[in-house]
């Protein structure tokens, strides 16, 4: 399992579930990458992110099945590996590195307007379960149902009263939840989902 970080760059804030995957035998590779600001950020900031996601897969072995599990930039990242063509806000397609040993992807609230460019998709042919926060202001939820023009399976879930931090175990300080939003019990079905999604056949 390889697991793509967002903005904030430490995937030890997604400790539990990445401790469940090692419980439960799988290979977890959960890089750590440089905070990204994303009104200072260049494109090479980015593009940083998938590089830095192929780079920590070259010692796995060719004929591998990785799965990538991603939230918000990382979430990104995991569907250019897939073969997702991100589009530029000028409108053009950006390359980006792929690695055709990915073979399911969990997306937790990716922001896919990258992707809302002609035939941005049509190569992401890996199965996909993919969450987006009612409540997140960063990654609206009407803005993931672009998922749903790939060739794929697509499993597109909206959290109720969730926001754009609502999957992650520690949130960055001052990122409060909604009152009605349970977050413990929630972060426990959506590690459990996640597992099982990865693992079915």
């Amino acid at each position: 399992m390889l697991f793509a970080v967002g903005g904030g760059g430490d995937p030890e804030r997604h400790r539990p579930l990445l401790d469940h995957f090692t419980a439960g035998g799988h290979r977890v590779i959960a890089p750590s990458f440089p905070r990204l600001h994303p009104q200072q950020a260049t494109w090479d900031d980015y593009l940083a992110r998938p590089l830095g996601l192929v780079k920590a897969l070259r010692d796995v072995a060719p004929d591998a099945e990785v799965a990538v599990i991603g939230h918000s930039i990382g979430a990104w990242a995991a569907l250019c590996l897939a073969g997702a063509t991100p589009w530029s806000k000028e409108g053009d397609p950006l390359e980006v590195p792929r690695d055709s040993r990915v073979r399911r992807l969990v997306l937790y609230t990716p922001p896919a307007s990258w992707f809302a460019g002609p035939g941005a998709l049509d190569e992401v042919k890996t199965p996909m379960l993919a969450y987006v926060g009612e409540l997140d202001t960063f990654v609206p939820a009407a803005e993931v149902e672009v998922l749903r023009t790939a060739p794929a399976e697509v499993d597109l879930r909206v959290v109720p009263k969730a926001g754009h931090f609502g999957f992650v175990h520690v949130p960055p300080p001052g990122m409060d939840d909604d009152p009605e939003f349970d977050r413990d019990g929630f972060l426990a079905q959506m590690v459990d989902e996640t597992y099982e999604f990865v693992t079915s056949r």
